[in-house]
């Protein structure tokens, strides 16, 4: 069942055998995984079942590192979690992602790719890709349209699937039916109440922006909040022990970790379209359409002591036809207008995620009168059939001679990159979140090493001339002209050696015997590689774990 804990009339108070905290892409397969068992199941939310400013703003807090990471909008406060801002993408983690490498500083994951496998192929059916064949690091599914060939030692085309789903909407309903399971919405983790050695948790209290309080009681606990509040609600969880849950060697928020991306330059062709086209987003076909992606082989990486990283090409569009303007703004004017508080909110996020305002164009359009939009179209009808043609021969429907190349890369884990609490406190009375983001000579000898190979590789392939960014020429000292993708990871990272890691190998919090951790706060590396897919395989594993535990503990206590 689903309830409201803003709702008066629902208990306070609420018993169950496993309580989860966070209804995002891991909570959610969590608590599906037990759906039909005799396990009952908290599954608690501080969003809504749609976005709220006010519930959204709990996530808000301090960026004092370099770059800037803004809290608040890098992620959503929502019954489903960031994924209802996602774009799908899903690719596993390849065995060199989770090696050890000796020009990598603290690298190398506990567990390996066959540890994984088993749980990336049930991840396929939750996230709605079973059509799509498992690789080591990529998927096996044939393509429409032959990538660019490469030198196998340099670059390589990887394969990632694009899922259609939205974690929150695809399974609301079947968790709604179970007769187990029960979702409280607008029910805000206040602390993760432990025993006086912090060796257990007790209770989670609960509370929400009205006031109203409550504890779930279970016998075990999981976070699933992300890899920023991951760390920040341990960290908080501080009254039986001073420093937080988990924290005995000072390494909870440690290890922050994003996928910095940049602008790596420009490559002027008459020929973009042969570099574009290949990795266009936009021609998949069917509901989970598949997609290379150019990467850096893994031995182009080992022989330059570099980090992981991909690069996406983007044709940069040369002036617009008048007749091609007038048919996008008619086609903007027959939008629907965004009305309600959750399409606001999701509008405003994802803006920011591209570093950019709200879409003016759009707005005129549909402001516009639609008749006076329909007559300019019909005015402008050659460039439209020109397009159409242009279109039918694979190339752009507006000309253009330039490419822009955007990179995308592994960070290096770096212990002072970290999420700490900040004095000032939220509408909860909590302390807010502070993101110290940091990168190091690791990460900028990779930029400027991988810009070079994808610029020089790329111009070559569509006969053209690189011209790298104008700030990869910078000093050392220099500030990198990178931003988030909002894939938060590393806070609460995996070892068996407590004094190297917040979890264990199956997750558990150091020396909190029933409590664990799920989502990519929990990876010691990043790779390059879209992190849900994994983050959901994770998630899987850990529900599996659980399950089994728990049923062999009912067995011994019926015994």
């Amino acid at each position: 069942m689903i309830i409201d804990y803003l709702d008066s009339s629902a208990a306070s108070d609420v018993d169950a055998d496993l309580c989860i905290i966070g209804a995002g892409a891991a909570g959610i397969a969590i608590a599906r995984h037990f759906i039909g068992t005799p396990t009952t199941v908290c599954l608690i939310e501080g969003g809504g079942a749609t976005g709220e400013e006010q519930s959204q703003a709990l996530y808000e807090g301090l960026s004092v590192g370099t770059p800037h990471l803004d809290a608040g909008t890098s992620r959503m406060r929502v019954f489903g979690g960031s994924c209802n801002l996602w774009g799908g993408g899903c690719i596993p983690f390849g065995s060199r992602d989770l090696a050890e490498r000796d020009w990598v500083p603290h690298s190398g994951w506990p567990i390996g790719y066959d540890d994984l496998k088993p749980y990336y192929e049930s991840a396929r059916e939750y996230c709605q890709i079973d059509a799509h064949y498992l690789g080591d690091g990529s998927f096996l599914t044939p393509l429409e349209r032959a990538p660019l060939p490469f030198d196998a030692d340099k670059l390589v085309n990887y394969i990632f699937a694009r899922s259609p789903t939205l974690f929150g909407k695809a399974y609301r309903a079947e968790l709604e039916k179970a007769p187990n399971i029960t979702v409280l919405l607008h029910a805000n983790l206040l602390e993760l109440h432990a025993s006086a050695s912090g060796g257990s948790i007790r209770h989670a209290r609960i509370g929400t922006l009205h006031g109203r309080k409550g504890v779930v009681r279970a016998q075990h606990y999981v976070l699933a909040c992300g890899g920023i509040e991951n760390a920040r609600l341990l960290l908080l969880s501080n009254s039986a022990v001073p420093h937080g849950l988990g924290n005995q060697h000072d390494l909870v928020g440690r290890y922050f970790m994003d996928h910095p991306c940049g602008s790596m330059g420009t490559i002027t062709t008459d020929t973009p379209e042969r570099l574009t086209r290949p990795y266009d987003r936009n021609l998949g076909k069917g509901p989970a359409p598949a997609f290379p992606e150019i990467g850096l082989a893994d031995a182009f990486q080992q022989t330059r002591r570099i980090l992981n990283g991909r690069v996406h090409p983007f044709a940069v569009e040369g002036p617009v036809p008048q007749g091609i303007r007038s048919l996008r703004d008619f086609r903007a004017a027959l939008r629907p207008s965004v009305q309600d508080e959750n399409a606001l909110l999701e509008a405003r996020l994802c803006a920011a995620l591209r570093n950019a305002p709200a879409n003016d164009e759009d707005v005129r359009a549909r402001n516009a009168h639609i008749a006076m939009l329909a007559l300019r179209v019909g005015l402008g009808s050659a460039d439209i059939a020109k397009a159409f043609l242009h279109k039918l021969r694979n190339k752009p429907t507006v000309r253009s001679n330039r490419v822009e190349l955007i990179g995308y890369f592994e960070q290096a884990p770096n212990p002072d990159s970290r999420i700490t609490l900040a004095h000032e406190r939220d509408a909860l009375g909590l302390p807010k979140v502070c993101v110290d983001w940091r990168l190091t000579a690791l990460d900028r000898h990779t930029y400027r090493t991988a810009a070079a190979l994808f610029g020089t590789e790329l111009a070559r392939a569509c006969g053209g001339t690189y011209q790298p960014a104008a700030w990869l020429n910078d000093d050392d000292n220099a500030v990198p002209l990178v931003h988030t993708t909002a894939h938060h990871l590393g806070t609460t990272r995996m070892s068996d050696d407590p004094r190297r890691g917040v979890v264990d190998t199956h997750c558990r919090v150091h020396g909190v015997d029933n409590l664990h951790v799920a989502g990519s706060s929990v990876f010691p590396t990043g790779g390059w590689a879209f992190p849900t897919f994994t983050v959901v395989a994770l998630a899987l594993r850990l529900a599996e774990q659980l399950r089994v535990g728990m049923r062999a503990s009912a067995v011994s206590e019926a015994v």
